[in-house]
C-alpha cells in the first residue's frame, strides 16, 4: 500500500519559490500537479506552464490560507486530478516584531495561515488518502525554526513548532492506512522572499553557515520529492532540515560569539 499511492499531487503556495521549484521536480517524476496561490496569478499560471511542458497535467486555484474552509481548495483540485497521491503543505507567510510589540491581529494572522492553514489542508488531504485506500504522502514545508528560536518571530516560530508537533502526530494516525508524513525545514533559502534571486544561491557570502551559503530552491525540493516518492516508504513522522548545518550552530552555543545566527 505504502508504494501504490497515486501520482497525483497538490501543492500550496506553489507560484514561486520552493513550491514551484517542487512542482517542477514532481512533474518530471510523472505526476500531475495542482498548485494554489494567494495574488500572483501570472505567477501561478507560470508554474502551470512549467508543468504541462514536462508532459503532465497542471493545474491551479486561488486559495485564502487562512479561511475555515481552507481544505476545500484541496479537495477541488483533487477531484479535478482524479486522486490525491501527495499534498505539500508550502504556503505560508511570515512575522516579524518582537513579542512586547507583537499585536493580537498579526498573531493570528501568522497562526491562521501558516498553521491553521496547513491543518485543514493536511486533515482534508488525509481523509481523501483514506478513503482512496491507496495510501499517500503528506510533506508538511516548516523551518529551521520549528526547531530553534529566532528573535523577533514568536509567531512564526510558534506556528512552524506548532506544525512540526503536527506532523508527528498524523504520522502516527495515518501510518496504518499506508499514509506517510514528514516535515522539511528549510534554513535560509535564495527566493524573492528572503530578498535574493534563486540565481544568486551560490554566490552569496553566508560566514555564519556551515556551507558558506544560502539554500536553492531546487536543494529543498530534491528532498520534499524524496518523501512524495515510494522510495520513502519507511518514512514518516521526521523533519528533514535543510539548512547547510545552519542550526548546528544553535547545538553549539553560537561559537561566533554572538547573536546574529538567531537573527538569520
Amino acid at each position: 500500500m505504502t508504494s501504490s499511492h497515486p501520482r497525483t499531487a497538490v501543492l500550496t503556495g506553489a507560484d514561486s519559490g520552493i513550491g514551484r521549484a517542487t512542482a517542477q521536480l514532481l512533474a518530471t517524476e510523472g505526476f500531475d500537479v495542482g498548485i494554489t496561490y494567494h495574488s500572483d496569478e501570472p505567477g501561478a499560471m507560470a508554474a502551470v506552464e512549467e508543468i504541462e511542458r514536462r508532459g503532465q497535467r497542471g493545474l491551479a486555484a486561488r486559495h485564502e490560507l487562512g479561511s475555515s474552509d481552507a481544505g476545500d481548495v484541496v479537495a477541488d483540485l483533487a477531484r479535478q486530478l482524479g486522486s490525491l497521491g501527495v499534498l505539500v503543505n508550502c504556503g505560508g507567510t511570515g512575522s516579524s516584531a518582537p513579542v512586547t510589540e507583537l499585536t493580537y491581529d498579526e498573531w493570528r494572522r501568522t497562526l491562521g495561515t501558516d498553521l491553521d492553514g496547513a491543518f485543514l489542508c493536511a486533515q482534508r488531504a488525509a481523509r481523501l488518502m483514506v478513503d482512496q485506500v491507496q495510501g499517500g504522502r503528506i510533506v508538511n514545508v516548516t523551518s529551521v525554526h520549528e526547531h530553534v528560536p529566532r528573535l523577533g518571530s514568536a509567531a512564526y516560530c510558534t506556528a512552524k513548532a506548532g506544525l512540526g508537533m503536527l506532523t508527528q502526530v498524523m504520522a502516527m494516525e495515518l501510518a496504518e492506512h499506508g499514509i506517510t508524513v514528514n516535515a522539511v525545514a528549510p534554513g535560509e533559502i535564495a527566493t524573492e522572499m528572503t530578498g535574493h534571486a534563486t540565481e544568486e544561491a551560490f554566490d552569496v557570502d553566508r560566514p555564519g553557515n556551515p556551507v558558506g551559503r544560502p539554500g536553492h530552491v531546487n536543494e529543498v525540493a530534491s528532498v520534499i520529492a524524496f518523501l512524495a516518492s515510494p522510495r520513502s516508504s519507511y518514512v514518516t513522522g521526521s523533519s528533514y532540515t535543510v539548512d547547510g548545518g545552519l542550526t548546528l550552530m544553535a547545538a553549539h552555543g553560537h561559537d561566533r560569539g554572538d547573536r546574529d545566527w538567531a537573527r538569520l
